[in-house]
Order: C-alpha cells, then sequence, then structure tokens
C-alpha cells in the first residue's frame, strides 16, 4: 500500500500561548498530508478536478488521539496512507512523530464529489475511479 511521508516544521502561529501545537492546527496538518499522499499517487488536485470533474474530497467525519505534545521549533513527520476504501468514501490515516515517538493519530473520512446542478446544494457523491484506488495499491 502506498504510505507518504511528510516533515513539518512547529511554526509559531501554530502554537498556543503554553508553546504547544493547538489541537484544531493537528487537523490543519492532515489536511495537507492527504493532498500530498494524493500527489505522490500522481494526483495534482487542479489535475484531479478537470480529469474526473471532481468538486472534491471532503471530509465528513474526523478524529484524532493525542499522546504527547509537540513544540515550537519542532519538527515532526506526518506519515499517511489509505485505510480503506469505499464505493464513494475513503478513510485516510495519519501518524504524527516526534522523532521515534507516536504522538498522535488522525483519522479522515473523505468522500469523492462532483458537481450536479440537478442535486439540492448542486453536488453529489460519484463511485471513485478504479484507476484511482489502484494508484494507492502499489
Amino acid at each position: 500500500m502506498l504510505s507518504n511521508r511528510k516533515e513539518i516544521q512547529v511554526e509559531w502561529g501554530d502554537c498556543d500561548p503554553a508553546g504547544i501545537v493547538y489541537f484544531p492546527r493537528f487537523f490543519e496538518y492532515f489536511d495537507a498530508c492527504t493532498n500530498a499522499l494524493f500527489e505522490k499517487a500522481g494526483f495534482r488536485k487542479a489535475e484531479m478536478m478537470k480529469a474526473y470533474g471532481l468538486l472534491g474530497i471532503p471530509m465528513v467525519d474526523t478524529r484524532a488521539q493525542f499522546y504527547a505534545p509537540a513544540s515550537f521549533g519542532e519538527i515532526v513527520t506526518i506519515e499517511s496512507r489509505i485505510g480503506e476504501w469505499g464505493r464513494s468514501s475513503f478513510q485516510v490515516e495519519h501518524k504524527l512523530y516526534k522523532g521515534e515517538q507516536l504522538a498522535a493519530e488522525g483519522t479522515e473520512k473523505r468522500v469523492w464529489t462532483v458537481r450536479d446542478s440537478l442535486a439540492k446544494n448542486g453536488m453529489r457523491s460519484e463511485a471513485i475511479p478504479a484507476e484511482v484506488k489502484d494508484r494507492f495499491k502499489k
């Protein structure tokens, strides 16, 4: 299974007054890592949107567990992979490390979404193309 590792330097603006990463920033890190994972599979977001009529891959559920704080100036590494594929949704799993220490884990459930002018909100889910799933199996 394809996975990706991304290093992130914790910036001052990522932190709360105690100097540790404010928890919502982890979700921003995870979102950036999902994008990096798709890029590693050969899918740049703008190209995917054009090729598949994709509106986006919005999150419908997200969770995290925190084990150790990350602080200003540290470099953390996030390892991401697709944990599960559904028909039109998928789950991304993230593990955030400080050196060798697992500091946090997160999951995102996302939906493959296309534009649909007939839908009430202008969008709908659609089956994820097999070629997309296949690139992550390598």
